[in-house]
């Protein structure tokens, strides 16, 4: 039986995944009239993750646990896929993507939203995979009224095709400007992310680019990680204004395979020289279905997380000065 470490995370998380686990059962928080027992378990993600480290600027991307991985991917060793809550305890990340699979689960998204309010921010989709035809901006807005961690939604899969030479989005540039408008305008500010992957760059998005807030930049296929700098700084010429985070993936979709030992770590050492020189905002991995599995990519990213999480951050990005 492989043994199962569980000092690698921070014990405020620990707390806060019990929290969580607590919220899923009974559908609510008990109030306390103490200081200590009154804390939301929100608070103990925000004190295991800080506001200025690289554990802070770290993202699951979290899809519903419906089926086991295997049903989808054959080529997968057999497992149960972890729930968003329990990769975030797993991997010691305390932000979570929320991105609805095949226009699965329907709204209201409570019964979702509940369990992930130990986690310190979640960006919720407005449209999910390609497969997805359902717009919930109205949802995730309704959401963030109810669950003060939800802070932005995302439109997962934006561009899907290529006519006439113009690279059409699931929305327009228009659409976009104005859907973030409407998010920008709650009595708390949500922000509006889109998915870019890397074979995408020659398509003309700048347009679009330019309406959002941030880009989660992903490359589909693991050999082309080998290409990650360049085809990064081609994304920083197209997008200098807008915010980036970088999506790593702990498997190689294009080659039905676990991804490289290698190539997992060089994204990973990539993303972090990029968080410190306030290139990147972030980081993301995907995802809670792969957690289960046993996979080497999952452990070694697990382990990376340990010691790495906890190194400050000076709030740009860049690496706080030693103290003296």
């Amino acid at each position: 039986m492989r043994r199962v470490t569980i000092a690698v995370l921070p014990i405020a998380i620990l707390l806060a995944c019990a929290a969580g686990a607590l919220l899923a059962k009974q559908g609510r928080v008990a109030a306390s009239s103490t200081e200590a027992s009154s804390r939301q378990p929100a608070d103990l993600f925000r004190l295991a993750a800080g506001t200025g480290t690289v554990r802070d600027r770290l993202w699951l991307f979290g899809m519903p646990a419906k089926e086991p991985c295997t049903q989808r991917c054959g080529w997968l060793p057999p497992g149960r896929a972890m729930t968003i809550l329990e990769a975030a305890c797993y991997l010691g990340i305390p932000n979570a993507l929320m991105v609805t699979q095949n226009d699965y689960p329907e709204p209201p998204f409570d019964d979702y939203a509940r369990p992930l309010a130990p986690l310190k921010r979640v960006v919720w989709a407005i449209m999910g995979n390609s497969e997805c035809t359902r717009n919930d901006l109205d949802e995730v807005i309704r959401l963030a009224g109810r669950y003060p961690n939800i802070s932005g939604g995302i439109v997962d899969d934006f561009f899907r095709w290529e006519r006439e030479g113009r690279a059409l989005g699931r929305f327009t540039p228009d659409e976009l400007r104005d859907m973030r408008q409407r998010l920008h305008g709650q009595p708390r500010r949500l922000d509006l992310w889109i998915v870019l992957y890397s074979h995408q760059l020659d398509l003309p998005v700048q347009e679009h680019l330019a309406q959002v807030d941030a880009v989660t930049f992903w490359t589909w296929s693991a050999n082309d990680l080998r290409n990650l700098e360049a085809n990064f700084a081609r994304l920083e010429k197209l997008a200098p204004n807008t915010q980036k985070l970088l999506g790593c993936y702990l498997v190689d979709y294009d080659g039905n395979r676990q991804i490289p030992l290698d190539l997992m770590k060089r994204q990973c050492r990539l993303g972090l020289q990029w968080l410190e020189e306030g290139r990147i905002e972030g980081m993301i991995f995907l995802g809670n279905p792969h957690c289960g599995l046993g996979l080497e990519s999952a452990e070694w990213l697990r382990q990376w997380i340990s010691e790495m999480g906890d190194r400050p951050l000076r709030p740009s990005g860049r690496p706080a000065e030693a103290s003296h």
